[in-house]
């Protein structure tokens, strides 16, 4: 299953665009900080994520001030160029 929960903060709002098959689309950069415990010590994590919100979602997304946080669901996906990954929202909560 290919499904990610993030918390993590709005820190940057590209271009509003469409896609080829005429869905609204928002390209963003969300970042996350948090500490999580492997094999036993804590480790502090801190990482940008890139992600798109289609459809319903980029109104939502677009309301957000940059810098607001939420909890962001979606899945994962190549990059339209192929290098690295990209983060499909389909749901959030503030």
């Amino acid at each position: 299953m290919n499904h990610l929960v993030l918390q993590a903060v709005l820190e940057q709002r590209g271009a509003f665009r469409y896609t080829p098959a005429g869905l609204p689309a928002l390209d963003v950069v969300l970042a996350h900080e948090s500490e999580v415990s492997h094999e036993g010590q804590a480790r502090k994590v801190a990482m940008q994520v890139k992600a798109l919100a289609i459809g319903s979602m980029v109104a939502l997304v677009s309301a957000m001030p940059l810098g607001s946080g939420a909890t962001f669901s979606g899945f994962l996906a190549s990059a339209r160029n192929g290098k690295g990954l990209l983060f499909h929202i389909t749901g959030m909560t503030a």
